[in-house]
């Protein structure tokens, strides 16, 4: 390792551990580095930037980003948390259940993590108190399940991954359903027995009458995820193309049909999607400049050599670069390390035969696990903000959720046809 690339690591490392925005502390250590190693001028930095961001595909983020909000304030999301009550009635743990279902569906609308978790918490949170629910536990639900939303499609981080790796984001979309599930799945079981051993139970009996009447409510918010992933596979339109989609459904939806969308409701959804979206396309620029200056290095040859050195399976290389990003995702943004390692660990995909958008859709799962682990746990975080408790006593409740995720991704690395499979049927 040079000295100007251990300067590099050193600066980056120092500014997160002192809580620094990982953007801030992607582009002054990149900014250090290429004034110490005179790699280039200045005004690169700005060109490097500003190509990061310069690409059609990322118009999704904003639009996808838009489309959740309009849905949440324009009637959907409740009407999917209601219709997730009615068809689980009292059951034990169903309060729980229906966390799960309702960020499962609304994930699928909103394609953000915490969007899931602040537009399901704020309707479910209370109700899961009243029932006798712990706080603790129904926060560390709430984060692990609101993270499956950066899982199903039409996810961010999906969006992100394809544009950095040049990867199909429809075959991505698709190959995250069956995986989406199995997590969906395996949360719900985790969260029953939890729930059966402390006697937690769900709301009002099962009956078909309020279970048809919530279907009938909920079928507009239901018709959007298969109009856009529908769209996409049927190659009506790109990914970006689906997002703006999703905005005027969501407008029509919200403005004629359920009539609760207003001007200024709009408008503050506006500022809100501009806001989130300058801040993702901030970490963006940063850590292409950052990728950059790891290119130049030879960082990715240099990891190539290692993991190869080590082991000639595919098996054990994908396994050794899980270890590596769920240590990453405990303090880093997932955006941030899709940008920054992808390009490092896209050689090693080559050498071993791996399929990118196999790759991708583990280290999606990956990074839901990290947004729930301390010291960041931005998913786990946001459950608890919404939710008025210290993250500690989401604590320990979180391990057997944890657990399940961590199961099913290493069920994945061994069965990867899970995986592949729907794609290269469809497709």
């Amino acid at each position: 390792m040079t000295f100007e690339l251990a300067l590099l690591l050193g600066v980056f490392v120092a500014l997160i551990l002192i809580d620094a925005p990982i953007a801030v502390a992607l582009g002054l250590a990149s900014v250090v580095y290429i004034f110490v190693a005179d790699l280039a001028p200045m005004i690169v930095v700005a060109q490097r930037a500003i190509s990061g961001i310069d690409s059609f595909t990322l118009l999704a983020i904003p639009l996808f980003l838009f489309a959740g909000l309009l849905m949440v304030h324009g009637g959907l999301a409740p009407r999917i948390v209601r219709l997730c009550s009615a068809l689980v009635g009292r059951t034990t743990g169903g309060l729980a259940i229906v966390m799960v279902a309702a960020c499962m569906l609304f994930g699928s609308l909103s394609g953000s993590g915490v969007a899931d978790v602040v537009a399901i918490g704020t309707m479910l949170l209370p109700a899961m108190k009243v029932r006798g629910y712990d706080e603790g536990f129904s926060a560390s639900l709430l984060g692990t399940a609101g993270s499956l939303g950066s899982v199903i499609p039409p996810s961010i981080v999906l969006i992100v991954y394809g544009t950095a790796t040049n990867s199909s984001i429809g075959q991505l979309f698709v190959a995250s359903i069956i995986p989406g599930i199995l997590l969906g799945f395996g949360l719900m079981v985790a969260a029953y027995y939890i729930s059966r051993r402390n006697g937690w139970k769900g709301g009002e009996a099962f009956a078909w009458p309020e279970f048809w009447s919530a279907l009938r409510g909920s079928l507009l918010a239901l018709l959007a995820p298969v109009i856009i992933i529908g769209g996409i596979r049927g190659g009506f339109f790109t990914p970006t193309e689906a997002a703006c989609i999703g905005v005027v459904y969501a407008l029509f939806i919200g403005v004629f049909v359920y009539r609760e969308l207003t001007v200024p409701t709009i408008g503050d959804l506006l500022r809100q999607t501009t806001e989130m979206t300058g801040a993702i396309l901030f970490v963006i620029a940063c850590a292409s400049i950052f990728g950059w200056i790891l290119a130049a290095e030879q960082v990715p040859q240099l990891a190539v050599d290692t993991i190869s050195g080590l082991t000639d399976s595919a098996t054990i290389a994908l396994l050794l670069m899980m270890a590596v990003m769920l240590v990453l995702g405990t303090f880093m943004e997932s955006i941030a390390i899709i940008l920054v390692l992808a390009p490092v660990f896209l050689p090693i995909l080559r050498v071993y035969g791996i399929d990118p958008v196999y790759f991708g859709i583990l280290l999606t799962i990956n990074l839901a696990i990290g947004a729930n682990t301390p010291p960041l746990g931005i998913d786990l975080m946001a459950a608890c903000r919404v939710g008025g408790i210290p993250m500690s006593r989401a604590f320990g409740y979180l391990l057997p959720f944890i657990g399940v995720m961590t199961g099913i991704l290493i069920f994945l690395v061994l069965f990867p046809w899970i995986v592949t499979g729907l794609p290269h049927l469809i497709f």
